[in-house]
């Protein structure tokens, strides 16, 4: 029996679980809802076409009778996959799911006017009235394509799509599918109208519910992942090539004079704080020049990856070897002096890719060097592994000049001396990625108010739909975001999506936190939410991105229980009778079936915690 809570391991893991559990378990909720998102939905809600379900004889979709009528709905496809993992027998658990409602996929296109199709809307509230289960409604309409006829025609339009120095940026594409770079920018072009006219529309018919239907409803979902773009979405992320993000249209340019004019009153504080000598608020504009490659007419035009003052020091450690005392770590000096150290184990897909004998993704290391407040000049950082029992070991060394705004040429800045240390083992895998040895950086004041207007953008543009829900009756239900956390990939660049202010605490908003890989499960997104001042969240897409044994998988979800989680939603393939509703696959959905990422293990896992089968230590909830 799984005692408040889901598992525990054993020996040291169920000491720190009972000690966070004396901390914590206030915020946590009674019992925590797993939410599958169930696909293939689309064809019955909205009577789209299914290439699986075509009669022999009119290749046309055959719409299961239970989608069709005026009481139809996707109750019966829902009831049938969640059926296939079996009766929840966890104290601690509900299976209940997530009602995907793909905004643009409720406009028909009536004599060139898009009209809300209000047949789908009763069908998705119908899905709610018909399925006796929590639901998460997730009023999904994000950069990923949906499909819906209306997206060409949106993205024809230049206000709705995202600006780089360049222009708007063009569609753009994740693995198979387009993807759709629409601004944050702004609230009335025509993309965020058509999301209002669509919320409106579901809002107020799920208000016609009676009460106990409506009860159901554990918290509704804003957009999906929501944040500033940048070209080549795949695999752009990083670091590298040349800067461009959003938003640089006209609106933004002439929305950061007003945010500047709002914060500093004056242009003349405004000089004060960077040292610069703009005459009035006309004549800035946001950075957007590299000084290395581009002529500025003032040096509060550069811009590029570290402008605003922050560099990464990161890197990957292969694993320490089976059964090592503690986990590794890399302590880095600068200029002689201990600067900092950080634990080995943040997820690096792309490394496990690249290097699948190594067992596991969870080999990154990241810390941040506030470059602002360093003298110009040569400065030298080295790095360091430490492995108990072994002392260190000198990874490498890297020499950064930090300029000013002449360019005058570094000089070396004064060393103190370095520890003793050894060389690497022979055979040692590991790589430094940041920072490139004889690298010069440029500190732009302007830069982090930059960033910060595009945090704002997005904080506002949220808020924007925010309010629309809390119009109607839903304001009684908890509305949580739909975000990614860059900071849980360290070869990220976090100011590339601009989401740091919307994963602070919001009015009126709660955290939905979408996990992948080592935050699903480890320390880092639980080390994030220590300091965050957030107490309920949900997880709005969960895949640790490995084969999770039982055990494993039941202390992911207990842990999250325990900090607060109301729910976590992971992909489902729908199926009746064992066979898929539909013939598109998601690449990160728990199927038997789907071996990337282990989602076929954890499928069965997630069962049998379900089922309470994980014969797992209890742990006691007591103060």
């Amino acid at each position: 029996m799984l005692l408040g809570g889901l598992a525990v391991l054993l020996g040291a893991t169920t000491l720190w679980l009972a000690s966070e559990a004396r901390t914590v378990l206030t915020a946590a909720p009674e019992r925590l809802t797993l939410a599958p998102m169930v696909g293939g939905l689309d064809f019955c809600l909205q009577h789209i076409p299914n290439t699986t379900t075509t009669t022999a004889t009119t290749g046309q979709p055959a719409l299961p009778a239970s989608c069709q009528g005026a009481s139809g709905s996707a109750a019966a496809l829902v009831e049938a996959t969640l059926a296939s993992l079996g009766p929840v027998e966890s104290p601690d658990l509900a299976l209940g799911y997530t009602l995907k409602a793909p905004l643009l996929d409720f406009l028909r296109d009536n004599a060139g006017q898009w009209e809300v199709d209000t047949a789908a809307i009763q069908r998705l509230v119908q899905t709610i009235r018909d399925v006796p289960r929590p639901v998460v409604l997730y009023l999904f309409s994000t950069h990923f394509e949906s499909r819906a006829p209306i997206e060409a025609q949106l993205a024809s339009d230049p206000a709705n799509m995202a600006s780089t120095p360049q222009g708007p940026l063009p569609v753009d594409r994740y693995y198979d599918a387009k993807l759709y770079p629409w601004s944050m920018a702004d609230t009335t072009n025509t993309i965020s109208q058509r999301r209002g006219q669509v919320m409106e529309a579901i809002a107020t018919e799920l208000c016609r519910q009676p009460e106990d239907v409506r009860a159901r409803i554990l918290g509704v979902t804003l957009l999906g992942e929501t944040h500033q773009h940048f070209p080549h979405f795949q695999t752009g992320m990083g670091f590298a090539g040349p800067y461009e993000v959003s938003d640089y249209s006209a609106g933004s340019r002439q929305g950061f004079r007003a945010f500047l004019q709002q914060r500093f009153g004056q242009v003349g504080r405004l000089n004060a704080a960077l040292g610069s000598s703009f005459a009035d608020w006309d004549a800035i504009d946001p950075p957007e020049k590299d000084i290395r490659t581009q002529p500025l007419q003032h040096y509060w035009q550069h811009m590029d990856s570290f402008a605003h003052g922050t560099l990464p020091v990161s890197g990957w450690m292969a694993p320490a070897p089976a059964g090592a005392a503690a986990q590794d770590h890399i302590k880095v000096y600068l200029d002689g002096e201990f600067w900092e150290r950080t634990r080995v184990g943040l997820g690096r897909q792309d490394v496990l890719e690249a290097a699948p004998e190594l067992g596991t993704a969870n080999v990154g290391w990241r810390l941040d060097l506030d470059f602002s407040r360093l003298p110009t000049g040569i400065h030298q950082i080295d790095l360091y592994l430490e492995r108990p029992g072994e002392g260190l070991r000198h990874l490498g060394t890297r020499r950064i000049s930090v300029m000013d705004q002449r360019q005058t040429t570094p000089q070396p800045h004064p060393q103190k001396p370095l520890p003793t240390a050894r060389a690497p083992e022979e055979g040692l895998r590991y790589f430094i990625d940041s920072p490139a040895d004889a690298s010069s950086y440029y500190y732009n004041p302007l830069a982090p108010l930059w960033h910060a207007y595009r945090n704002q953008q997005v904080v506002d543009y949220l808020q924007h739909f925010n309010a629309i829900v809390r119009k109607s009756c839903l304001a009684q239900y908890p509305v949580f975001t739909h975000q990614l956390i860059p900071f849980a990939n360290p070869s990220w660049d976090a100011n590339k999506y601009a989401v740091d202010a919307s994963l602070r605490p919001q009015p009126g908003l709660l955290p939905g936190i979408s996990l992948y890989g080592e935050s699903s499960y480890g320390n880092s997104f639980f080390d994030w939410m220590r300091g965050s001042r957030h107490g309920t969240y949900g997880v709005t897409e969960f895949h640790p991105l490995r084969a999770l044994p039982p055990q494993e998988l039941a202390q992911a979800l207990y842990r999250h229980k325990l900090r607060g989680a109301r729910f976590v939603s992971m992909f489902l393939e729908g199926r009746v009778n064992g066979e898929f509703v539909s013939d598109e696959r998601n690449m990160f959905a728990f199927d038997p079936a789907n071996n990337r990422f282990g989602s076929d293990v954890l499928y069965d896992s997630m069962k049998q915690v379900l089922a309470d089968k994980a014969h797992l230590p209890q742990v006691r909830n007591t103060p």
